[in-house]
């Protein structure tokens, strides 16, 4: 879908990778200051404001270069900071922190999904737009859930599987950590990446067109 770069594609695309990528991180430290951490919000990262959530190569540089080249839209925001000694309970506060960025993207994956169902029904000229809009809004969250669900450090799906872990074991799974970044590049490289996740985010958009059916 994204091999071929298409300028009006790209603009469509901006404002549901921008809100993908903000609502995610928001969402983690909306949950840590649930769970009794409120470094992001002191650093003023518990915000909405993409600005706040822009990494230079993992928001800008990555995402269009994979536009470009791959048939997946890749990237990452800034890290919202934790403290996890902060959590009422370490472990579980760890769990619903790591669980609440990808469950943003489902979520926003099915709101997406009910705005292309009501785009028939908008004036005329914000029909095609925003039914592109919304398909690319879908598309983007349903990969970013299933990419982040992965279970390899330091993604949100290797913290969750950590949090249930025992620590011995859990000591051992860490140690993945800082090859993690490498293992999911070389796997988009390779074209794995693309076939691990393919019956996923396809089985989610099954989910989110049955659901906007709801609303024709």
């Amino acid at each position: 879908m994204f091999q071929n770069f298409d300028l009006g594609v790209f603009l469509l695309a901006v404002l549901p990778v921008l809100l993908a990528i903000t609502v995610h991180e928001a969402a983690h430290g909306y949950a840590a200051r649930y769970w009794g951490d409120h470094t992001a919000e002191q650093m003023g990262r518990l915000t909405l404001n993409p600005l706040a959530h822009i990494d230079l190569v993992g928001t800008i540089i990555v995402p269009i270069l994979t536009f470009m080249l791959t048939p997946f839209l890749f990237g990452w925001a800034k890290p919202v900071p934790i403290v996890p000694r902060n959590f009422r309970n370490m472990r579980l506060g760890w769990r619903m922190v790591a669980i609440a960025g990808p469950l943003s993207n489902l979520i926003m994956a099915f709101i997406w999904g009910i705005l292309f169902a009501v785009a028939p029904h908008v004036p005329e000229s914000f029909q095609y737009p925003l039914s592109k809009m919304a398909s690319y809004g879908v598309l983007i969250n349903a990969v970013l859930f299933v990419l982040n669900m992965i279970p390899v450090l330091p993604l949100d799906g290797g913290r969750f599987v950590d949090s249930f872990l025992p620590a011995k074991a859990s000591m051992q799974f860490r140690k993945i950590e800082p090859y993690g970044t490498w293992i999911i590049l070389l796997l988009l490289i390779s074209g794995l990446l693309g076939a691990i996740m393919q019956p996923f985010v396809f089985g989610i958009l099954s989910l989110v067109t049955a659901f906007a059916q709801l609303f024709y």
